[in-house]
């Protein structure tokens, strides 16, 4: 038989348990604007990274070829200047916007070679990258990674994300993914002029 009083204790039960709830149902509204914000900023450093490796691979394979570039991913695996092909963090498709050269070809890197002391005291040799200077594209063509077939002697310099949301982080002054340019003889205070495939094509 249930009485007034045990009544009573599961009323008092079952309004602690809707108060419970409703402050875990606060806390996760609250936390869940943290988290996706925190999983931006790590997708946004993976972007970087992944960004400045394919700048990096043509740099390579620009060495290894002087005045010639890559006309497709592959031949950047083939060759061993990456050891594999990233996707764009930022969509859900991976493809990335890939940029051409379209103007002045820039030059690669060379290899100065400055004498350090060891712990030891004797002499090694330490290889700096010198980057050239003033040897930046001055017109950049941007198109759809699907397109590169269709373009006529493509020389890849690098890619940038096809995401138009905007980031958390300002990068080289830029704060949208899709203006987040990651590209061989890039000067980071200068902007190159951007030619888009479609205007091209027009």
């Amino acid at each position: 038989m249930i009485t007034n009083k045990n009544k009573q204790n599961q009323g008092y039960t079952l309004i602690i348990l809707l108060f419970a709830i409703f402050i875990l149902t606060l806390g996760l509204m609250v936390a869940a604007p943290v988290w996706q914000t925190q999983i931006q900023r790590e997708l946004e450093e993976e972007l970087i990274f992944r960004g400045k490796q394919y700048v990096e691979a043509v740099r390579l394979y620009q060495t290894k070829f002087p005045g010639e570039y890559p006309q497709e991913f592959d031949v950047l695996l083939e060759e061993k200047c990456l050891r594999r092909l990233f996707k764009d963090p930022m969509t859900e498709h991976g493809e990335w916007n890939v940029i051409l050269n379209y103007g002045k070809a820039p030059t690669p890197s060379r290899i100065q070679r400055t004498p350090q002391r060891s712990q030891r005291g004797s002499s090694v040799n330490q290889e700096k990258s010198v980057k050239p200077s003033n040897n930046s594209p001055q017109t950049i063509l941007i198109a759809p990674q699907a397109a590169l077939n269709s373009i006529e002697n493509a020389q890849i310099i690098g890619v940038v994300s096809t995401s138009t949301m905007e980031s958390k982080r300002v990068y080289l002054d830029q704060n949208t993914y899709d203006k987040w340019l990651f590209y061989f003889g890039q000067d980071p205070k200068k902007l190159p002029k951007i030619i888009y495939y479609s205007q091209e094509n027009k």
